[in-house]
């Protein structure tokens, strides 16, 4: 995550907004981050929604994944 921001920075180039407003989201709400960036209510988002209901840290790290495409 930070390192692709330290790259882009580098290269000149700006992080994009929506990816910034959706790891904030992320670490505020993470399901409705993921809900956000796949645009449907699937698999990943009901990961997401137990794993924050369970204990919140690993929702939020499931979250950034998702939100930066971390496969």
């Amino acid at each position: 995550m930070f390192k692709q921001y330290k790259a882009d920075k580098k290269a000149g180039r700006e992080a994009e907004t929506d990816q910034v407003l959706l790891a904030i989201l992320a670490i505020l709400l993470p399901p409705l981050a993921v809900y956000l960036k796949e645009g449907a209510i699937n698999s990943k988002f009901w990961i997401s929604l137990i794993l924050t209901l369970i204990f919140w840290i690993p929702g939020v790290v499931y979250a950034l994944l998702v939100v930066f495409d971390a496969a």
